[in-house]
């Protein structure tokens, strides 16, 4: 088959068909001596198919070569394509979090003139919390406040009343986010573990409902409001997870809490 017949066939450009026998990667069939026209036979076929595949995984030509002329096992390329898949995956949730992101803030734009008055202010009492401690850029929060309070909730014995109060405190610094996930707890504090005190405070405290997704808007809109009334805010934001029962997120209930000095 003439090279324009195999691109067609394949659905590649020529070019693409040029560039791959210049790396080694599909050798032509034939290769005229007279005027240098590549040529290939319809058997190649299923090596373009895999060819292109490959690269569409997103391995790079180096790894595809590797696959392609080493002669690559079955139980490595599996191996291979599992990583590859974990990788998609991991990009694909990317990609989910910064369009939800995106989403939330479109919607905070729209709520730019429309002020709550939602929101109280209210003495929280000193807490004692076991606890996990973190600096995470904000766009790891999602992938990492679950998995740090299950690794706190391992180290608990089940005493009644040791989970019912689930607490992450939050705070902006030059370095990122300094994040602390933990339980109140009443009672001495297994061996090693991590003790942060949450200080009494006033602070104005609203509540959200639904999907972490959103949290930033309530956040946004509480904010706005301890400016708008002239308050100054006092210390790292809290989060009382009031309801956090199963996968479904739009029945969460999540108390905000803000400190702040009048």
């Amino acid at each position: 088959m003439y090279i324009s017949d195999f691109a067609r066939l394949g659905q590649v450009s020529m070019r693409m068909l040029r560039h791959y026998d210049d790396l080694g990667l599909l050798t032509p069939d034939h290769v005229d001596p007279g005027n240098g026209y590549r040529s290939y036979s319809p058997e190649q076929l299923h090596v373009l198919n895999r060819l292109v595949a490959l690269k569409d995984l997103g391995f790079t030509l180096d790894q595809v070569r590797r696959i392609m002329v080493e002669d690559v096992g079955p139980d490595e390329l599996r191996g291979m394509l599992r990583l590859r898949r974990i990788e998609l995956e991991d990009e694909a949730r990317a990609v989910g979090t910064r369009l939800a992101a995106v989403e939330s803030r479109l919607r905070m734009i729209d709520k730019e003139t429309i002020m709550s008055a939602d929101f109280v202010i209210k003495a929280l009492p000193a807490v004692r919390l076991v606890a996990q401690t973190a600096n995470l850029e904000p766009e790891q929060l999602d992938d990492h406040i679950g998995p740090m309070f299950a690794s706190v909730a391992a180290t608990l014995p089940p005493v009644p009343g040791s989970f019912t109060t689930p607490i992450a405190t939050y705070a902006e610094t030059d370095s990122g986010m300094d994040v602390v996930v933990g339980y109140a707890y009443h009672w001495e504090p297994p061996p090693g573990s991590e003790v942060v005190d949450l200080p009494a405070v006033e602070a104005v405290c609203g509540v959200h409902l639904g999907s972490m997704a959103t949290i930033r808007e309530s956040w946004q809109a509480l904010h706005r409001w301890i400016v708008e009334n002239g308050h100054t805010f006092d210390g790292p934001c809290r989060e009382l997870y009031v309801r956090t029962e199963g996968d479904d997120q739009s029945t969460w209930v999540t108390e905000l809490q803000q400190p702040i000095r009048r």
